[in-house]
């Protein structure tokens, strides 16, 4: 649609190029487009914040032409394009993919509140912390091998060089799952993960003086609420336990290690986040493996089964499949989520994953909390979200 502009009359003259085979003589030639700058006498200006259109209807390399019954001059129409036509919109691939991380975060959020319930409850009813984190990890291995098996999902392409790189993540990695149930097998559920926010001050620490990085100023700076916070909650913790801090310290620790073996040791491997957490997930099972049946063994399993089945019923055994493939599900969608988000999405998921975990755990376990410990956890994990900014 084209309007004309409500100025002078935009003429080209004549011109050498344009004219000269139809005058004798030349015509004094006139600018091609109008100007910019406010001449007297002349009540409004073209804006020069919205782009200009030049109407074409394909004369050769020229624009539309009209001819003045006066002269043969050449008339040029403009008009400005209404805002509302050159803005950018969203377009559908985007909105979609809007709706697409917003599924992940929430499905993430959901199984990671699932998994903590029944991990919580298996372990109240039967303390084996060293078999409920095998139970995981072999849980999610069948299940990732029966998909590849029956072609549900595309099993990767590996060599030993891919394994050798992944085996000191799996190392951190089993660590950190057994201190972490550990840790939920001796405290609340709250309190493990309010100890758990802390991990990004044991990430800054190691990164700065054992890999010599370093940091900008509000990063060190977020550590103190992070710090503060986790010991504040610490202290006024109800039941506080000795093994179960320390279990969630260590898994802080393992970790940080985990995700530095990860990135150091996984460049330029072409696997997939789904395949790559199914891949971690069979390895540790077979590190894993052996350690439990040392520390624990087959005889104190068999009487803590039988005792959790007299006291619970046969629903125990639906609180371990539970508990085990909710496990492996929230960390395959975490680790699905990093292939369509950036680290600090990820960060500021992560850290409302925690207060999701958090207050769920308060409200279905009825933990007691007194004012200054939920306080000490607020500031913990609101240093977390800090920390997650200042490191961007």
């Amino acid at each position: 649609m084209i309007s004309s502009l409500r100025q002078p009359v935009v003429g080209i003259g004549g011109s050498d190029l344009l004219l000269r085979q139809r005058h004798a003589t030349p015509v004094k030639a006139r600018l091609f487009l109008p100007s910019l700058s406010r001449e007297k006498g002349h009540g409004s200006l073209v804006s020069v914040q919205k782009p200009l259109h030049i109407a074409s209807l394909g004369v050769g390399n020229f624009v539309s032409v009209k001819k003045d019954k006066r002269d043969d001059l050449v008339r040029c129409e403009a008009y400005e394009a209404d805002r509302s036509e050159v803005e950018d919109v969203s377009t559908p691939s985007e909105a979609a993919k809007k709706v697409k991380i917003g599924i992940y975060f929430a499905t993430w959020w959901a199984l990671n509140v699932v998994f903590n319930i029944y991990n919580k409850k298996v372990l109240n009813a039967f303390p084996y912390p060293w078999l409920t984190s095998t139970l995981s990890l072999a849980c999610g291995s069948l299940m990732m091998l029966i998909s590849w098996a029956t072609r549900i999902a595309e099993a990767p392409k590996t060599d030993p060089e891919f394994w050798k790189s992944l085996f000191p993540v799996a190392v951190a990695h089993t660590i950190g799952h057994v201190a972490a149930t550990v840790s939920m097998s001796k405290v609340a559920v709250s309190f493990t993960h309010i100890i758990k926010s802390g991990e990004p001050a044991f990430s800054v620490l190691v990164s700065r003086f054992l890999l010599g990085e370093t940091f900008p100023m509000p990063v060190y700076l977020s550590l103190v609420p992070i710090i503060g916070g986790c010991a504040l909650a610490a202290v006024t913790e109800l039941n506080f336990n000795m093994i179960g801090f320390m279990g969630a310290m260590i898994s802080n620790l393992a970790f940080v290690f985990r995700n530095i073996f990860s990135k150091k040791g996984m460049k330029g491997k072409s696997v997939s986040g789904m395949n790559y957490y199914a891949c971690l997930s069979i390895l540790s099972l077979a590190i894993l493996t052996p350690f439990a049946i040392a520390v624990e063994g087959p005889q104190m399993w068999a009487a803590g089964w039988q005792t959790a089945i007299s006291q619970i019923g046969p629903q125990f055994i639906w609180w371990v499949a539970a508990q085990s493939i909710f496990y492996h599900l929230y960390n395959q969608v975490s680790y699905m989520s990093l292939d369509e988000i950036s680290p600090l999405t990820f960060s500021i998921g992560n850290t409302m994953k925690r207060i999701s975990v958090i207050v769920s755990s308060i409200i279905i376990f009825h933990t007691p909390v007194q004012p200054i410990n939920a306080l000490g956890a607020a500031i913990a994990i609101l240093g977390t979200f800090l920390y997650s900014q200042a490191k961007q």
